[in-house]
């Protein structure tokens, strides 16, 4: 059957089973939207490209699947660049196709041309410019097999026009031709055999959670690692409900803003098992200073990660779940054979951390609003049954600090790059993905500014998400590091809270619009927001706009440094850099 480049475009993403596009037409792709009338896929036109790629980021967090977004050549491709780079760092699965300037105008800075393969080499698992119309299936085929498989990633295929215009013999499955890509297999047994035997041995043992454990779906083999070998677990931004809050082994997340007991445990112990975590910055403070006591087995897809912060003990390369299955009967063997780990005292000393030394603010009934608060209610509101949606910054940490996680793929955010931006349009991913389940982007006001524009794409498709905007009238986390380490010289960070007014700007958009400003008017707002299911939703929380997020290891300090935050008292800050456990 003769088809154009077009159709086999479109043909090619039925067959990988896509069920929607975000994206926005333009000259290069428009001949990629023809077809797209008489097809099974469903576009959801954006108001911004930068939104569609982090609308398909949200699609992939939440499903799990490999998320779509397409845009034309050179601003539109541009456009897109923000979120592959968004996405590169945090092992996003996703495909972004672009539109290209025909083949004989490439290089002549012919209108709207770019050089996205070039732009994007850096922020891609994989880019490729097609040059024959014979190639499109199979491009798209090896696009989503190295989008999804090993070490998610974005892949970005670009089109020229005419391409998309020449016809050829439509055929598929294509064969894939990969010759330099490798997926690890199976995890090496003698490595599980020495992991096992160092667990076994550990006296002060810490799990280090990262993304990766999200990304392959290995939730309940973390789980039963854990239980097995009883051992404390931190769950880091990037794996926030990988293991459950309310598990008495959880110790929250660790890092620059995490919770005491996960730094100081991170700290103090004899054994660190990190499991698809890559020792970013943001958890180790100053590198040279942590976790000093600590041997190291390290465990990921990415043979890369491995040794490149930190160099491990024992290092095992391969799928988490498969590696986390077979370390737990590793250990299971050992403690049917030798007996049960000995970390019992460290499990109370851990315990007693999180006792002495808890998330702690002030919010007084007739005080300005705490985010804090709000984070809190809408945890017990929803019982953790939602998908949380952050954008950047001290509401980002708030959220990831006082809202209880109890599965995972319920929190998404922007990690590794710290993308503005990111919370609405990844939030409408996330919905279109999970229609059926309560979608709550939380955002800043500075954040919420940048993407605001895709309310009224939500609004058009019908995609009822939630966005509580916290809107303390600053850039705050600027703010507060200027407050901190600049003397409280505040260059450029005062936005105020009277422009624009959200009330009306989220009704101009379709939505439904709401203020807080008391704490005692919290559950009521909150309650209404909820119970809204046909439009989006917007609301206005009118936060403190000085409150700072602790606890806080300053940058460049090791995380023995941890400040607990104004709410502590001298003598408990003294206790905890002591690491004591207060008596109750």
């Amino acid at each position: 059957m003769e088809v154009t480049g077009a159709q086999a475009l479109v043909r090619s993403l039925e067959c990988q089973g896509v069920d929607v596009i975000f994206g926005l037409p333009g000259g290069a792709i428009l001949p990629a939207y023809d077809p797209l009338r008489s097809s099974s896929l469903r576009h959801v036109l954006v108001r911004h490209e930068q939104g569609a790629g982090h609308a398909a980021e949200g699609y992939a967090w939440a499903t799990g699947r490999v998320g779509v977004c397409m845009a034309t050549s050179g601003p539109g491709a541009t456009n897109l660049v923000t979120a592959l780079a968004d996405a590169y760092m945090d092992s996003v699965p996703m495909v972004a196709i672009t539109g290209q300037v025909p083949t004989a105008m490439i290089g002549t800075d012919a209108f709207q041309e770019s050089d996205i393969t070039g732009i994007t080499a850096p922020i891609t698992k994989h880019n490729e410019l097609v040059t024959d119309v014979e190639r499109i299936p199979a491009a798209i085929a090896e696009a989503f097999h190295i989008a999804s498989s090993g070490r998610p990633g974005p892949v970005l295929v670009d089109l020229p026009k005419d391409i998309l215009q020449a016809t050829s013999t439509w055929s598929w499955p294509p064969v894939l031709d990969l010759p330099g890509y490798r997926i690890p297999g199976p995890p090496d047994a003698e490595r599980i055999a020495a992991a096992a035997r160092l667990l076994h041995q550990a006296r002060r043992p810490v799990l280090y959670v990262g993304g990766g454990v999200i990304k392959s779906d290995s939730h309940e083999a973390l789980r039963e690692l854990a239980e097995t070998v009883q051992a404390p677990v931190t769950t880091t931004l990037m794996a926030r409900g990988a293991f459950p809050d309310s598990h008495p082994l959880a110790l929250g997340m660790p890092g620059m803003h995490g919770m005491y007991a996960a730094v100081a445990a991170l700290q103090d112990a004899d054994l660190i098992v990190a499991l698809g975590s890559r020792f970013d910055d943001r958890v180790t403070g100053k590198l040279a200073a942590f976790a000093p006591k600590a041997k190291v087995i390290h465990a990921d897809i990415d043979p890369a990660e491995i040794g490149k912060n930190r160099t491990p003990d024992v290092a095992i390369v391969g799928d988490l779940r498969t590696v986390m299955g077979e370390l737990a009967r590793a250990a299971r063997a050992l403690v049917d054979s030798d007996g049960p780990t000995d970390t019992a005292d460290w499990v109370a000393t851990t315990a007693g951390w999180k006792r002495s030394f808890p998330l702690r603010y002030t919010q007084d009934s007739d005080g300005p609003l705490k985010p804090q608060h709000v984070v809190e209610r809408l945890s017990a509101m929803t019982g953790g049954d939602a998908i949380i949606v952050a954008g950047v910054g001290q509401h980002q940490m708030h959220a990831a600090q006082h809202y209880s996680f109890t599965k995972p793929r319920s929190w998404i955010n922007s990690g590794g790059a710290g993308t503005m931006g990111f919370a609405v349009p990844a939030a409408m991913g996330a919905q279109v993905g999970r229609p059926d389940e309560l979608v709550v982007a939380i955002d800043g006001d500075g954040c919420f500014q940048m993407t605001a524009q895709e309310l009224a794409t939500c609004a058009i498709e019908g995609i009822p998400i939630k966005v509580l905007i916290f809107n303390n009238g600053f850039l705050g986390m600027v703010r507060q590091w200027q407050e901190l380490f600049y003397d409280e010289r505040y260059s450029e960070v005062h936005l105020g809270t009277t422009i624009p007014d959200y009330v009306k700007l989220a009704e101009a958009y379709g939505c439904a619009g709401l203020r807080c400003e008391q704490a005692g008017d919290v559950d009521a707002v909150l309650e209404k927001a909820l119970s809204i299911s046909d439009v989006p939703t917007v609301v206005d929380f009118r936060t403190h706009d000085a409150e700072g997020v602790f606890p806080m290891v300053p940058v460049g300090r090791a995380n023995d440094d941890i400040v607990l935050g104004p709410e502590f008292t001298a003598a408990e800050q003294q206790a905890a850099a002591r690491k004591e456990v207060i008596a109750s």
